[in-house]
């Protein structure tokens, strides 16, 4: 038996074990950044109007629905309902995220991105961290790129709507 063989022989068995660690990451991300936002919806829309791409007035309302299309992405996730769905949410998300935070960057704001707390202005003699929450939001955008790509995972609700096992499938 050549690598190679051996190789594709393994795919199989793995991936769907990877989706699922793909799914409860992403998963675990959006429960916890929107956990953490839903309790102070107007810090929230702080922070989403500290990038100053938009009206005050919408970035207050986008910034009181971010918390629970977060959680509501979390949920959807955990239990493995509608993932193509959600990780095509959540690729979208991600892609604005990483836009908004390069684009803080490029005009020189000083802002604490917001995606784990309560974000907006940073104090004076504090220091962004852009590169970081770029790559980090890269990271999560490919954990949504691998569900993009292979949504059914075993323990999944999707699956057991399905009826058939995920190593069945030709996805």
């Amino acid at each position: 038996m050549t690598a190679r063989h051996t190789g594709a022989v393994r795919w199989p068995a793995v991936r769907p074990w990877l989706g699922v660690a793909a799914r409860l990451g992403l998963a675990a991300v959006w429960l916890v950044a929107g956990g953490t936002k839903v309790g102070d919806l107007a810090a929230s829309g702080r922070a989403v109007n500290a990038y100053q791409v938009l009206p005050y007035d919408v970035a207050t309302v986008i910034g009181a629905a971010l918390p629970f299309v977060e959680l509501a992405l979390g949920l959807l996730l955990l239990v493995g309902l509608a993932t193509r769905l959600a990780a095509g949410v959540s690729a979208a998300l991600l892609v604005v995220f990483v836009a908004g935070i390069a684009s803080a960057w490029a005009r020189g704001l000083a802002i604490d991105c917001g995606c784990f707390g309560s974000g907006g202005q940073l104090a004076a003699g504090q220091a962004p961290s852009y590169l970081p929450e770029i790559l980090r939001d890269l990271g999560f955008l490919a954990l949504a790129g691998f569900l993009l790509s292979w949504p059914r995972t075993p323990v999944s609700v999707d699956g057991w709507l399905a009826g058939a096992p995920v190593e069945d499938e030709d996805e």
